[in-house]
């Protein structure tokens, strides 16, 4: 996701009942994020880069964006590069998720469809999330927060939190420490004999994270 967009919180009421939200979007940051999501397909072995957008709405805003999308698609041929309707792009993935590979869109709308794709793999305590800043410096964590209605009942799912762990990893180049956490994570759900509540088991957040220990290798 971008780090605009309307999440730039430029806001402020014209008269009594009506107020404006600027949406903010720059070439910097836009050919930043563009830039981010092409390297990272190269690195990852990727395939397709897909950029969402509203630019026929929003012609100027998103319109740059996308520009600077293009721009940096261009210096990617390797690369298959496609401009989507955000809508479109919502809609496709909850028919057919694979024909996507990575997105990358304003911070809006990418807040959105993390949701959206977190749902469709089993909730938000599966999602992780990183924040890759300038100079490569970098934080990862749960995309749900800290669940403070849950805390100190042992009941969480520590999936996304795991997950997080392995992304922060491989930002640190330690793959093989976390590709074999990563296995046994998908190993122990692929199994399904100990399992979260909100993964319709009934085991707790220990048992759990025992369980992942114990398909190490």
């Amino acid at each position: 996701e971008n780090t605009e967009g309307e999440y730039s919180g430029i806001e402020h009421e014209v008269v009594d009942g009506v107020v404006q939200s600027i949406k903010l979007i720059t070439r910097k940051a836009s050919l930043r994020v563009a830039e981010f999501a092409f390297m990272y397909a190269r690195a990852n072995g990727r395939k397709n880069v897909t950029a969402a957008h509203k630019a026929n709405i929003m012609r100027r805003a998103d319109g740059l964006f996308l520009t600077c999308c293009d721009e940096v698609a261009a210096q990617y041929p390797d690369i298959k590069y496609n401009k989507v309707y955000l809508d479109t792009v919502c809609l496709q993935l909850v028919q057919d998720p694979t024909q996507y590979d990575v997105l990358v869109m304003p911070n809006l709308y990418g807040d959105i469809v993390s949701d959206l794709c977190a749902g469709l793999v089993g909730g938000l305590g599966l999602t992780p999330s990183g924040n890759i800043g300038a100079d490569n410096v970098a934080i990862f964590e749960a995309v749900h927060g800290t669940a403070p209605d849950i805390a100190g009942q042992d009941k969480a799912n520590p999936t996304a939190l795991l997950l997080s762990g392995v992304m922060l990893l491989r930002h640190l180049n330690l793959t093989p420490y976390a590709n074999n956490i990563e296995r046994a994570i998908f190993r122990t759900i692929k199994e399904g004999k100990v399992l979260t509540r909100d993964l319709r088991g009934s085991a707790k957040c220990s048992e759990y994270t025992n369980e992942i220990i114990r398909n190490l290798t």
